[in-house]
């Protein structure tokens, strides 16, 4: 465990770096009311909590009646800009339709004909030199960089969940209703992620391996 391992990972989408900084700016303002009330509390004992205008008086009490309701007003504005933000799709130029099944993924694009695969961990034995056990699978979700995606959701038995934390995504994969995610990559690499949602017997083994690439390599791909 080194240090650097207890943060987020490294936003790679825009809705991941507006996540990132939310909640940057969320721990200020907890730190600040920490500080202030660690600050009251120990000014009360030094005073034996004698002071007659901090244990009674109106000008006090309304206070810190209006200061917390301010910091509520601060957190809840960004906070619901980025909620409506998180659910929007604006013109996707790429769409992929996963499905969840006990226990492994299937991809589709559905604006292209015949394309759709199913995704399945790849076994300790099968590993290279440099593979993440329990992470890498057989077939890759390829997408590319800089461009508007649309990601539909859904399963064909139980709740699972379709999730990479380091592009901000996670949204339950339920039987007989589409979700949808809109997506922007930022940048190539191959991202990691897992099934969110207690599925059964093997919800550990159905991981999600998303390779983003150029637009010149995708339709490569494709073809």
């Amino acid at each position: 465990m080194f240090w650097s391992q207890l943060s987020f990972q490294d936003g790679s989408s825009n809705l991941m770096e507006q996540l990132i900084f939310f909640h940057d700016y969320t721990m200020l303002v907890v730190v600040m009311i920490m500080t202030m009330v660690i600050y009251s509390f120990i000014s009360f004992m030094i005073n034996s909590f004698s002071g007659r205008f901090i244990l009674e008086g109106q000008m006090i009490e309304t206070i810190w009646t209006i200061i917390p309701a301010m910091i509520l007003i601060f957190l809840a504005f960004p906070s619901l800009s980025l909620l409506y933000l998180l659910d929007e799709v604006n013109n996707p130029m790429v769409t992929l339709k996963v499905m969840g099944h006990q226990w492994y993924w299937s991809y589709e694009y559905s604006d292209y004909n015949h394309i759709e695969y199913d995704s399945y961990m790849l076994p300790e034995e099968d590993l290279y030199t440099g593979e993440f056990r329990l992470l890498e699978v057989d077939n890759r979700v390829i997408m590319p960089m800089m461009t508007d995606s649309r990601i539909l959701v859904s399963s064909s038995d139980v709740i699972h969940s379709w999730a990479i934390p380091s592009m901000g995504l996670k949204v339950d994969a339920v039987p007989g209703r589409l979700n949808q995610l809109g997506l922007t990559i930022k940048r190539p690499g191959v991202f990691y992620g897992q099934c969110s949602e207690i599925c059964g017997a093997n919800h550990s083994f159905m991981p999600i391996v998303l390779e983003s690439v150029s637009t010149k390599s995708f339709l490569k791909w494709l073809d």
